[in-house]
């Protein structure tokens, strides 16, 4: 059951804290799994942004970047995101910055609009209201682009165009846009920036988004065509019905998330124990909008309805993510996906990986 697909396969990763582990636990699975997405082939591994949440260890993406990218050989790491509106553009221009001196041709930099918090926590990462606007976003993201040196100056702020980011560096993090809207789709598009699309929030727009994103683009510095990402969350087991079990609890996460009491991922047990007390039919009417995992199956399906999704999409790169109480069942993901992926093993491809899924290359230099 092994095929070889041209599309790049790629990771997002929460650091998810179980229940009875600890916040270093969860970096040490991030690490392991980084390390191992790198042995197998996969094109970037991904940090999110998210506070004040008792399931995710991910604070601060620019931290774990660079912790990540020292302990990989050849993947690119990068923010799945930076939510920008939390931050000065400077400060995430100097992070990413210094992260590209460390590691040139690695990094990459996914920009968020959603603050990723609860509106007191972002007002205290930000220390103003000021910026935490959706119409601030699009000027934020050109100067943060400016300071790195990335964007015309002269549709920045008169502060970003006397700005420049140090340390000076010889090569950019590659800049994404990332969303789950319209709005960001149609943003990157005009930007003539790659996207990528957060479909496995499963908010059944990804193909309006797609169709949106391409309608609005505009050849770049960067692009000359559109260059499209998409995400799916995935379990792969040996049976549906242990990839089922092994998905409960990204299906608690998601019932916590919508009624504001997230702790602890808990175990596949104790999620079986809380989703059978729920009322089936508000159950089923949940999942049905929110399922958790999307895809809880065997690895030979599991391929099959991400080829699907490609195909439906015309996605230029998959990102796959996975919530488990374990992290022996996100690497095994990662494993099944890479061999039915066809994915090349670390140290037998034929060039270096940070330019092989590079939808930048052409301006690698920008």
């Amino acid at each position: 059951m092994t095929s070889t697909r041209t599309t790049p396969l790629s990771v997002l990763d929460l650091a998810p804290v179980s229940a009875g582990s600890t916040s270093r636990d969860a970096l040490l699975d991030s690490t392991a799994l980084a390390r191992r997405a790198d042995e197998l082939g996969y094109s970037r591994f991904w940090v999110a942004e998210h506070h004040s949440m008792p399931a995710v260890a991910s604070t601060s993406p620019a931290v774990l970047i660079s912790h990540l990218a020292s302990a990989t050989r050849r993947v690119r790491v990068g923010s799945g995101g930076v939510m920008l509106p939390n931050h000065p553009p400077l400060v995430i221009a100097e992070q990413f910055a210094m992260l590209e001196a460390l590691h040139p041709g690695r990094i990459d930099l996914g920009i968020g609009r959603a603050p990723g918090a609860d509106p007191m926590t972002a007002a205290a990462l930000r220390r103003t209201v000021e910026g935490l606007g959706a119409e601030d976003f699009p000027r934020e993201l050109r100067d943060l682009r400016a300071m790195l040196g990335q964007e015309d100056a002269g549709r920045a702020s008169s502060a970003a165009r006397r700005l420049i980011a140090t340390p000076v560096q010889e090569s950019t993090p590659q800049v994404w846009l990332l969303g789950s809207s319209l709005f960001s789709a149609q943003l990157a598009g005009e930007l003539g920036l790659p996207f990528s699309y957060a479909s496995h929030f499963a908010t059944g727009r990804t193909l309006e988004a797609a169709a949106a994103y391409r309608a609005a683009f505009r050849p770049s510095a960067v692009l000359d065509q559109p260059h499209l990402m998409v995400s799916a969350s995935v379990i792969v087991a040996g049976s549906d019905e242990e990839a089922e079990y092994l998905a409960g609890p990204s299906r608690v996460m998601s019932l916590s998330l919508r009624s504001g009491r997230l702790g602890p991922v808990v175990s596949p047990d104790e999620a079986r124990e809380l989703l059978a007390a729920l009322d089936p039919q508000a159950a089923r009417d949940f999942f049905a909008q929110s399922p958790g995992t999307q895809v809880a199956t065997t690895a030979e399906r599991a391929v099959a309805e991400l080829d699907d999704l490609v195909a439906r999409s015309g996605a230029d790169e998959l990102l796959v993510t996975s919530t488990t109480h374990d992290l022996a069942a996100r690497v095994r993901t990662l494993e099944a996906l890479a061999e039915g992926w066809g994915l090349t093993p670390s140290g037998q491809e034929s060039s270096p990986a940070s330019g092989a899924a590079d939808p930048a290359s052409a301006a690698a230099a920008v």
